[in-house]
């Protein structure tokens, strides 16, 4: 056994760790024999230091092998679609049950907030009775019935992932390469997937800003999955700006039901969606190309399987049965709302510092231990190019916080005159593997 300590000095100096090494400091991890400060400690060497090919692969075991690694016997793909966050991605609550209802099986092992983004534990939580921690029999139960079933990380998948996870929110190591690849590798092959599709966010509102750095993270996740043997492709897509129109728990919900029953369907947030969706397909051979998935896809949300899927799934975790019919019901609601104006198109918008108006509204955390609000966030915030005067709707708990929120608001975007001809960048920017 190599004492913790040592394990953080070796790497906080440069050298490279040995396998035994990694698995011995996440065992410790695992059993509670590292601390908190210790984990933190690690992390923040990574952050600083890097970890080759080996000791990324080591590390990526080693988190998998703290805890239960799933088997499946389904009647078709088993598959999951990983994000690296953003403000207003949703993409989870609609795409899971649209490849569900194209003949795949969808166990998707989801995380809460992590820094300025949002998580899908968390907005599946503002649903009241949803069950996010079901014990592994139920998880399985409800994938095989459904076809698909979102949750949170369970004590039993991935353990050590989990502890470093929360440590990484709040010690500024959130945006490591090695350490994201890990923790979400870890917690894919624990789950038995048998092909992944990540969603690799690039722009203000992604932890990797710039282009260079996402396509080096989305390289790093195909070439250490593809090693692993866990087919894996990657898209990297836009996030200059908040991809759904709404950010926030509840609002979140609202907006992928409105989307899954075709109330409201906008295109940046349906050509993301569709894109990896049908990646998913192609890749577990449930469709020739891409052209046959969308049409495929396209079908499931038409003919109304795809809703039905998600409907399912959330009474059988627990929520209402009439979820879809009775959304305003149901979903939690901000007492104050207020709607936030400004003169000008939109040229630019600082996405990064919308996710952190929704944190100062309650809705994410700034200590592992934080509960947070589920009604509270933004809707109808506006894209570039948009000279509608409307920059977003607030949803506060009070008067104080959404003044914050409006001013904070008012700071992330950045208006001038209309331009003729001005773009937004493609929603999807690159495919890798």
């Amino acid at each position: 056994m190599t004492l913790p300590q040592e394990t953080i000095r070796r790497k906080r100096d440069g050298a490279a760790l040995a396998e035994a090494e990694i698995a011995s400091f996440i065992a410790g991890l695992t059993d509670g024999s590292v601390t908190e400060g210790q984990a933190a400690a690690f992390a923040m060497a990574v952050f600083f230091r890097g970890l080759s090919l080996p000791e990324r692969v080591a590390l990526t075991r080693a988190m998998t092998g703290s805890g239960t690694v799933l088997a499946w016997d389904l009647p078709g793909p088993v598959l999951d679609k990983h994000s690296t966050g953003g403000i207003g991605d949703t993409v989870s609550l609609a795409l899971a049950p649209m490849v569900a209802a194209c003949g795949g099986y969808v166990p998707m092992i989801s995380g809460r907030g992590l820094g300025h983004t949002g998580g899908t534990l968390d907005k599946l939580a503002s649903i009241p009775g949803y069950d996010v921690a079901p014990g592994l029999e139920r998880f399985q139960d409800v994938t095989r019935a459904v076809g698909c079933a979102i949750i949170g990380q369970t004590g039993d998948l991935a353990p050590a992932d989990r502890r470093l996870y929360a440590i990484r929110d709040v010690t500024g190591t959130v945006e490591s390469l090695d350490l994201i690849t890990a923790s979400i590798l870890s917690k894919k092959l624990a789950a038995g997937l048998g092909g992944l599709v990540m969603d690799v966010k690039a722009g203000s509102g992604a932890f990797m800003t710039d282009l260079g750095a996402a396509r080096a993270l989305a390289e790093s996740i195909v070439t250490v999955a593809n090693g692993a043997g866990l087919p894996t492709r990657a898209l990297i897509t836009d996030m200059d700006a908040p991809l759904a129109s709404a950010a926030g728990n509840a609002l979140e919900v609202a907006y992928a039901i409105d989307y899954l029953t075709g109330r409201r369907r906008e295109p940046r947030f349906h050509a993301v969606t569709l894109a990896l969706a049908a990646e998913m397909l192609v890749l577990a051979g449930l469709c020739a190309d891409r052209d046959e998935a969308a049409r495929r896809l396209e079908q499931a949300l038409a003919s109304g399987r795809a809703a039905e899927v998600f409907a399912r799934m959330v009474a059988r975790l627990g929520g209402p049965a009439d979820l879809l019919e009775g959304c305003e019901r149901h979903l939690p609601r901000a007492p104050v709302i207020r709607e936030v104006r400004a003169e000008g198109a939109v040229h630019a918008v600082a996405t990064r510092e919308i996710g952190l108006a929704v944190i100062g509204l309650g809705g994410g955390r700034t200590r592992p231990q934080d509960g947070i609000d589920p009604a509270v966030g933004v809707t109808d915030l506006a894209r570039p190019g948009d000279a509608s005067g409307l920059l977003g709707i607030v949803h506060a708990r009070d008067e104080a916080s959404a003044e914050t929120a409006e001013a904070a608001l008012r700071a992330a975007y950045g208006l001038g005159p209309e331009r003729a001809g001005e773009r937004e960048r493609p929603a999807v920017l690159e495919r890798v593997g």
